[in-house]
């Protein structure tokens, strides 16, 4: 479906009012609905309408370009990944090796030309949720629709979304904070399965001196990361956001929200109505984008906690998440 003009549509501003009422139903992720979107019937990418060429260029404006910070973990065989319900670890393998091309042959190519030439070659196998990642808004909803309206029995084939996939994800460029809970609290992590909380989020805020404006790109630190690639150190039961806490960054204007853990979210759920209410809110309701296993050690110890974010996903037709190469520039001190 067409996307509005990003650059010249009427942009309303940040508002879950009538979506989540926190004094009337404060906790439960049950019952809910999907959201539709004020930029119009065909919206497929929420809250990233919020950056625009102004945006892009204010971002690009005030960063410090002599110091970049890489926020991505590698692939390899044996890596953590979402495997619990079934859904493939990350594989590679060779195609193509230098001895193998001349045991086996090239078609059209001599036996001298393939030993003289050294081609190899390679292919890989994953879940689009493995490694440093973003989830497509199709990745999760509310009783077969997802964020803006779209069903499942309209927009779902046989391999696919038709809509809300990382092909219409655009790149990302945004103002992003650091939200370092884990230094916050003096601690190298927080401890296993911690919610954090509205109240969290405000004193942090107010720790470092930062504001959440509009089109925001907000990274959550727990510390995780300290234990990475073991599975079962940095995977179970993990710290993260609580509902409410997601609804207070997405009410704040949070475009995207990303963490140094597996699910962003507290895990497991403390919602018996919701195995992932954060996903779902963040997802069906704000229209607002996850990433998941970033690699926030380097920046924290670094103390740089406003920057440019900077990032793009394949542009996998229909996926509901897609790999991720994030990496961000500090903002020049005032």
């Amino acid at each position: 479906m067409p996307q509005p003009d990003r650059a010249t549509a009427t942009r309303p501003a940040v508002s879950n009012k009538g979506v989540y009422d926190m004094a009337e139903n404060p906790i439960s992720g049950g019952g809910r609905e999907v959201a539709t979107s004020p930029y119009g019937p065909d919206d497929q990418i929420g809250r990233l309408n919020l950056m625009t060429p102004e945006s892009r260029a204010a971002v690009v404006s005030n960063i410090d370009a002599t110091q970049m910070f890489d926020l991505s973990v590698d692939y390899f065989i044996g890596m953590p990944s979402w495997q619990m319900i079934g859904d493939p670890p990350y594989q590679i393998w060779m195609t193509h090796t230098p001895h193998g091309n001349t045991i086996e042959g090239l078609p059209t190519i001599s036996r001298e030309m393939t030993e003289y030439i050294s081609y190899s070659g390679d292919a890989m196998m994953m879940y689009t949720h493995t490694g440093t990642h973003i989830d497509t808004l199709n990745h999760y909803g509310y009783n077969g629709r997802i964020y803006n309206n779209f069903t499942e029995q309209e927009h779902l084939g046989s391999r696919h979304w038709g809509v809300s996939g990382a092909d219409k994800m655009p790149p990302i460029v945004a103002r992003g904070i650091l939200l370092d809970f884990a230094g916050l609290r003096g601690v190298d992590m927080l401890p296993d399965g911690y919610g954090i909380s509205p109240d969290d989020v405000e004193e942090c805020l107010a720790g470092a001196g930062l504001e959440v404006r509009p089109g925001d790109v907000v990274l959550v630190r727990t510390g995780r990361m300290r234990e990475w690639p073991d599975a079962v150190k940095w995977g179970d039961n993990p710290p993260g956001l609580t509902l409410p806490a997601a609804v207070h960054l997405a009410e704040k204007g949070a475009m995207i929200v990303g963490s140094d853990t597996m699910c962003v979210e507290q895990g497991p759920s403390s919602d018996p109505d919701n195995y992932t209410p954060v996903h779902t809110y963040l997802l069906a309701e704000a229209g607002a984008p996850l990433i998941e296993v970033l690699n926030l050690e380097e920046l924290a110890a670094a103390k740089i906690y406003e920057f440019g974010f900077f990032a793009a996903c394949l542009r996998l037709r229909g996926a509901t998440g897609s790999p991720l190469r994030p990496w961000v520039f500090p903002y020049r001190k005032a």
